[in-house]
């Protein structure tokens, strides 16, 4: 096989990877016809990360975060988009090796954001369940239901502990955001479904290894999120850390077991690197490090944008957060600098506008803290609402996801507790002879 790219005089700008960093550069470098873009992805789709969570509460269904790259660029005849995996960069000859075959480039940008880091804990990344990806996102849903099944039936009450019970690792916005949007299916939604089963008895955990929840945000909205999820139920152990889980039993560094069949990991990430790219450019968390131009260190038609790239400004001395507004502005910003390199133009350097963070609790619960003002409860999760509708990619996604909110809100409900599993396809089976057919 072969990428099969059309042959041009342009200016070939190959960009690994389609989220937030990758597909913003995309779309702008689109709107030129003196460059050609080449998109290369794993997936055919770009994923909407920050609510990755709502399809694993069975909140939202996977294809409403989801975007077809190729629906994007219909009309960007410069625009190709190739599905396929990088397997090692030439940085000497400009060729990146992929699945489908060899890519020369002019310049190159790496957007190939950041995983799940277990830390090297080896029974963590075989048992535990990460949550960055909409597959990933799909399987705990699929988990999380099969469990209340599954526990209709068990013959122990320890059996039945296990499934129902749910430690989420991690006190960021992911973290609190799921442990907020189970403790309410807890509440008003799990025991209509399961009548059966006494929820009294089932326990959602979130442990954080840092002394408060959403550490990275104000006092103001760490203390109130705190307040929300203790008001919800959820069992905060702050100050405690996970380090170990077999399938049936998390252990805490305080020597705690708790049993649980489900720990949901969310807890840390670390860049995806490739191969090729010198070992001495990558950084804390395996990021690249890269300029103020996003030039990688020692390579300069080599881009990096996003949760791997490690940029450093005196408010960041370790780098940008690893969130979608670091990764848009350095993408929209890399456009700008590609087209004054091909100009002889001098680059502008990179600053990062924090526009503020914000993170979703429960149903009217929010804590919001922008640059000028820091609120909290029902404007704050009209706000979160608001923002994440806006910064979806296709109306009609839009308009499904604020659908469901609103059906969600008027009902106490969702309709979308369904157990999709892929079918595991056997090898076909010679078909039996019949004795006449031998007669």
């Amino acid at each position: 096989m072969t990428p099969n790219l059309p042959k041009t005089e342009l200016k070939r700008v190959v960009i690994i990877g389609a989220g937030f960093g990758g597909l913003t550069l995309a779309r702008k470098l689109s709107q030129r016809s003196d460059l050609q873009v080449v998109l290369i992805d794993k997936n055919n789709y770009h994923q909407f990360q920050p609510l990755f969570y709502q399809v694993a509460m069975a909140g939202l269904e996977p294809s409403s975060i989801s975007f077809p790259l190729r629906k994007v660029f219909q009309s960007k005849k410069n625009v190709h988009i190739r599905v396929t995996e990088v397997v090692n960069i030439d940085t000497t000859a400009n060729v990146i090796e992929t699945k489908l075959g060899p890519v020369e480039y002019d310049y190159l940008v790496l957007a190939t954001g950041a995983d799940t880091n277990f830390f090297g804990m080896k029974n963590m990344m075989e048992n535990a369940l990460p949550m960055k990806s909409v597959s990933e996102a799909l399987a705990i849903r699929n988990r999380m239901l099969q469990n209340f099944e599954d526990a209709l039936s068990v013959e122990t009450v320890e059996e039945r502990h296990g499934l129902m019970n749910v430690v989420i690792v991690g006190g960021g916005p992911t973290g609190v955001e799921v442990a907020g949007t189970l403790a309410e299916m807890k509440r008003h939604i799990l025991p209509k479904d399961y009548p059966e089963l006494n929820f009294d008895s089932m326990q959602i955990y979130l442990y954080e290894s840092s002394p408060e929840v959403l550490e990275v945000m104000s006092d103001q909205s760490s203390k109130k999120a705190k307040q929300y999820l203790t008001d919800l139920g959820v069992n905060l152990r702050l100050g405690v850390r996970i380090i170990d889980f077999d399938g049936k039993y998390a252990t805490t560094n305080t020597g705690d077991r708790i049993r649980t069949n489900n720990l949901i990991w969310a807890a840390g990430v670390k860049a995806n690197g490739l191969e090729g790219i010198p070992a001495e450019v990558y950084g804390r968390g395996g990021r690249i490090k890269v300029n103020r131009f996003n030039q990688v260190e020692g390579l300069p038609n080599v881009f990096a944008v996003g949760d791997v790239a490690l940029m450093t400004e005196e408010k960041f001395p370790n780098g940008h957060p690893q969130l979608a507004q670091p990764a848009m502005q350095q993408g929209e910003l890399l456009a700008k600098n590609l087209v004054r390199i091909i100009k002889g133009e001098e680059l502008r350097p990179f600053v990062y506008k924090d526009l503020g963070s914000m993170a979703t609790v429960g149903r009217n619960l929010a804590v919001v803290d922008l640059p000028f003002w820091k609120f909290q409860g029902f404007f704050a999760w009209m706000t979160w609402m608001f923002v994440h509708l806006i910064s979806i990619v296709g109306v009609k996604n839009r308009l499904l996801i604020f659908i469901n909110w609103l059906w969600n809100y008027i009902t106490y409900d969702q309709s979308l507790r369904l157990i999709i599993k892929p079918k595991i396809l056997k090898e076909k089976e010679p078909t039996p002879v019949l004795e006449k057919e031998i007669a």
